[in-house]
């Protein structure tokens, strides 16, 4: 990013700092006005005020930010738009319903965090179970060695896509199995690193860093697992179906989705009235 400053004449810098999924993504709107300060460059700010994402509903996005307390929105109780968002009990009722969604298109999907290591050897079928939820006897592969066609090949439906697998993709329906390392503890939404798998490459050194500046490395990890889970649970353009390992973490769903259902009914309820009342 500063050779790209020091270099050209104009920079242009698409940033989406909700977008950083590993220790190694780089690139903030602080760091490049620190460059930019460095070489004496002029900076002009601009907001990209529409997306696609989710139906195009900034709405949606708003209200999961808010959910998954990466920052308070205005959208607190409100999706703004009729979009299918569930919360399961049981993973296999959330698989039914995602496989029943896929059949119409092959445009639905199931993904989780990375909570649950990915062995290389001996996985050649999706009957190899890598994803264990012992309590419901629930068990799914990893994708296999089709990272390039899993979002499309029929036959990968029952193989679940981690975030290095589904970032940048989208599908009508997504199915979000959430780890250990995301629950809800004390009346909030906390992170825990140490349940990411080992084979997790998003987190690599973060241990080095944490004995370097522990303070530091638990808000990088503490962001990094939030902005996997807003990128997981925003690749369904007309749905999002989820499953929690952390109970707590369900009821607190539930209540945010009961919340924005209450909201939606007073809303409507009140359009209806204003309806009534207009004078001819």
């Amino acid at each position: 990013m500063k050779e790209i400053i020091h270099a050209a004449s104009m920079s242009i810098f698409f940033i989406g700092e909700n977008q950083r999924v590993t220790l190694k993504d780089i690139g903030s709107v602080d760091m490049i006005r620190k460059y930019a300060g460095e070489y004496g460059a002029e900076i002009t700010s601009g907001v990209l005020a529409s997306q696609f994402r989710c139906d195009g509903s900034d709405g949606y996005i708003a209200w999961l930010d808010d959910v998954l307390q990466i920052r308070e929105t205005a959208n607190a109780n409100d999706m703004g738009i009729d979009y299918d968002f569930r919360v399961f009990s049981n993973p296999h009722e959330m698989k039914r319903e995602i496989e029943e969604k896929n059949k119409k298109n092959n445009k639905a999907r199931i993904v989780a965090g990375y909570c649950w290591e990915w062995p290389k050897k001996n996985r050649t079928k999706s009957n190899f179970h890598d994803i264990r939820i012992e309590e419901h006897d629930f068990g799914m592969s990893w994708n296999l060695d089709n990272t390039l066609t899993w979002a499309i090949d029929e036959k990968s439906f029952h193989e679940a896509g981690c975030i290095h697998t589904c970032q940048g993709l989208e599908f009508d329906y997504v199915g979000v199995i959430i780890g250990d390392d995301l629950r809800f503890e004390d009346g909030k939404v906390v992170t825990d690193h140490s349940k990411r798998a080992k084979t997790d490459q998003s987190l690599k050194g973060i241990k080095k860093l944490m004995k370097e500046n522990p303070t530091e490395g638990e808000e990088i990890a503490d962001k990094i697992i939030r902005n996997t889970y807003r990128t997981l649970m925003t690749r369904g353009q007309k749905g999002c179906y989820v499953y929690c390992t952390d109970k707590n973490l369900e009821y607190y769903l539930m209540s945010r989705l009961k919340r924005e259902s209450l909201y939606r009914e007073y809303r409507n309820g009140n359009m209806k009235v204003a309806e009534s009342n207009k004078v001819d």
